[in-house]
C-alpha cells in the first residue's frame, strides 16, 4: 500500500473514498466536516439531527456525494468526546474506518489527519496516528491491505513538511509492528531460529546494521551455558543474534534491546499441558518486538546508537535435553540449579544480559514472554514493567503512555531473590513456587545486570482475542511502538 501526504483542499482530492470526523455530541460539524457539509447541502447536519452520526467511538456512517466532491463516497467516523482526545482516539478512528473502506471495496482512500490542532495535538502526531492507526488496523497476515494507497490530506501548504514528517513516523512504526505480528503468528516449523537470524541479516542488509548471527560453536566459544543447556534438545539449530546500528561510529554508549526468542516452547521436561500448546509458538514475541524495533530506527535513520540482542532456540524434548537438577553455567561463570526447564526464558536472557555489558551501555531492556504470573496479576491490561533505575523505568512509562501500550511498574524487592537460593549453585532458576512469580522471574535476571536495566514480562499482552480498533485478532506486536518511541526520543 502506497502511502502519502499531500497539500490539497481534500474534497477536491480524487480517491474512491474520503475520510473525516465527528466528535460525540457535536451539534454541528466542523473542520473538513463542516466544509463537506456545506458542499453536500447541509447532509451532514441532516445525519446529526436525526441522530444517524453521533461521533460516538466506532461509529462510521457513509455518504455518497454523486458528484458534489471528487471521492465516490465519503466515511464519518466517530472519534469519541472532545474531552481527554489524543493520538489513541485518533489512532482507533483510523483504523476502523480504514476497515469499513476495506469492506466497501475501496482501494484508493484519502484521510484527513484525524484532530490535528486539538487537544495539543500537532499535524504531524495527528498525521502519524492517522497512518499508524490505518495500517495496523488493516493488517492480515502475510496479506496485503487490501488497499493500493492511503493519502492524508491537508489544505494548508504551510503543513505539508509537518504532515509528510508526521506520514514517515506513522508508516515506519506500522511497518516494525507489522514484522512483529507476521512472526509471531507464523507456524512455528516457519519462523525457526535459523528464520530468525535470516531476518535479521535481511534487516542488516537493508539498513547498513552490523549483524552476529551466531550458531552453536559460536555461543560455545562465548562460555554461554544458560543458552545452550535450553538448546540441548533443540531440532531446529539455535541462534544467537546481534544487531548494531551506530551513527555514531562508537562514540556514543548504546541502548541495548534484548528480546528473548523461544520459537515454541513444549516446556520441556518439565512438560506444558496440552490445553494451549498451540499458542507457544508466540513465546518468542520478545524478539519479535526487538527486530520489529530495528526495522524503525533503520527506516527512521535515527540518531541514536542502538544495538540489539536475540538469543533463539526451541525448548522441546529429547534425550538430550536439560533437566529439572541440571546445573548449567552461565557466561560469567554464575552456576544455576535447574528447578523447572519451563523457566527457560530466563536462562537465554541470562547469557543475552551478560553478553549487553561488554558494549559498555547506557541502558538495556529486555522483553519476553517470560511468565504467566504476570497475566494473572494484571490481567492482561498491561505488561509488567520491573527495573533496577528509576529514570529509565520513568522514560519507559512515558513512551508506554505516547504508545497506548501500557505498562505497570512492579517491585523488585531483595526477598523475591532470596527465594532463588541453592544448596547446590549460585541460583536456581525457579523458587517452585507459585507465588510472585513474575517478581521472582525478574529477581532472577537482575542478578545478571551491572548497568541501568529495565524488564518488560508481555506475557499478557502479546496477543488479543478480538480486533478492536487498531489491533488486530491475533499478535498484537506490543513493544515495537513503546520501544520506538523509548530509543528514537532517548
Amino acid at each position: 500500500m502506497d502511502v502519502t501526504a499531500v497539500a490539497e483542499n481534500p474534497l477536491a482530492f480524487a480517491a474512491d473514498t474520503l475520510i473525516v470526523n465527528l466528535f460525540e455530541r457535536a451539534s454541528s460539524p466542523s473542520g473538513t466536516t463542516g466544509m463537506l457539509d456545506r458542499a453536500l447541502g447541509g447532509a451532514v447536519s441532516e445525519l446529526i439531527a436525526a441522530g444517524d452520526a453521533t461521533g460516538r467511538d466506532g461509529e462510521v456512517s457513509v455518504l455518497y456525494p454523486r458528484g458534489a466532491i471528487a471521492a465516490t463516497r465519503v466515511l464519518i467516523v466517530g472519534v469519541g468526546p472532545a474531552n481527554g482526545f489524543g493520538a489513541e482516539a485518533v489512532r482507533r478512528a483510523s483504523a476502523i474506518a480504514a476497515r469499513r473502506a476495506r469492506e466497501l471495496g475501496a482501494r484508493r482512500v484519502a484521510s484527513v489527519a484525524h484532530g490535528a490542532g486539538m487537544a495539543g495535538l500537532s499535524v504531524g502526531e495527528a498525521a502519524q496516528a492517522t497512518v499508524e492507526g490505518a495500517r495496523l488496523g488493516l493488517y492480515r497476515f502475510e496479506r496485503d491491505a487490501g488497499l493500493e494507497a492511503f493519502t492524508v490530506v491537508e489544505e494548508d501548504p504551510g503543513k505539508l513538511e509537518a504532515l509528510r514528517d508526521g506520514v514517515r513516523w506513522g508508516d515506519a512504526i506500522a511497518e516494525g509492528t507489522r514484522l512483529a505480528r507476521d512472526l509471531v503468528q507464523a507456524p512455528a516449523n516457519v519462523v525457526t531460529p535459523e528464520r530468525l537470524g535470516a531476518v535479521a541479516s535481511d534487516l542488516a542488509r537493508d539498513h547498513g546494521f552490523r549483524a552476529t548471527i551466531g550458531d552453536r560453536a559460536w555461543a560455545e566459544a562465548e562460555g554461554m551455558g544458560a543458552f545452550l543447556g535450553v538448546a540441548r534438545a533443540a531440532g531446529h539449530e539455535p541462534r544467537f543474534i546481534v544487531l548494531e546500528h551506530d551513527p555514531s561510529d562508537g562514540k556514543e554508549a548504546p541502548l541495548v534491546l534484548v528480546g528473548k526468542g523461544i520459537t515454541f516452547d513444549s516446556g520441556g521436561l518439565s512438560i506444558k499441558g496440552r490445553q494451549g500448546l498451540e499458542a507457544m509458538k508466540h513465546d518468542m514475541a520478545g524478539a519479535a518486538a526487538v527486530l520489529g524495533v530495528m526495522r524503525v530506527v533503520g527506516r527512521l535513520r535515527s540518531p541514536r546508537r542502538v544495538i540489539a540482542i536475540v538469543p533463539a532456540t526451541e525448548n522441546v524434548i529429547d534425550a538430550h535435553g536439560y533437566r529439572p537438577s541440571d546445573v548449567l553455567r552461565a557466561s560469567d561463570g554464575t552456576t544455576i540449579e535447574v528447578i523447572s526447564t519451563d523457566a527457560e526464558g530466563r536462562l537465554l536472557l541470562a547469557d543475552a544480559l551478560l553478553y549487553a555489558k561488554r558494549f559498555q551501555p547506557r541502558a538495556v531492556v529486555d522483553v519476553a514472554t517470560l511468565t504467566g504470573a504476570v497475566d494473572v496479576a494484571l490481567g492482561g491490561e498491561a505488561a509488567g514493567l520491573f527495573a533496577n533505575d528509576d529514570s529509565l523505568a520513568a522514560a519507559l512509562m512515558t513512551a508506554a503512555q505516547r504508545a497506548a501500550e501500557r505498562l505497570w511498574r512492579l517491585p523488585l524487592w531483595p526477598g523475591y531473590a532470596r527465594a532463588l537460593e541453592s544448596d547446590v549453585a549460585d541460583v536456581k532458576n525457579s523458587s517452585g513456587k507459585r507465588s510472585g512469580g513474575a517478581c521472582v522471574a525478574a529477581g532472577f535476571l537482575e542478578r545478571f545486570t551491572a548497568y541501568p536495566w529495565a524488564h518488560l514480562d508481555i506475557a499478557g499482552v502479546c496477543d488479543v482475542d478480538a480486533t478492536d480498533g487498531y489491533r488486530v485478532k491475533g499478535p498484537t506486536g506490543f513493544g515495537v511502538r513503546l520501544l520506538a518511541s523509548w530509543v528514537t526520543r532517548a
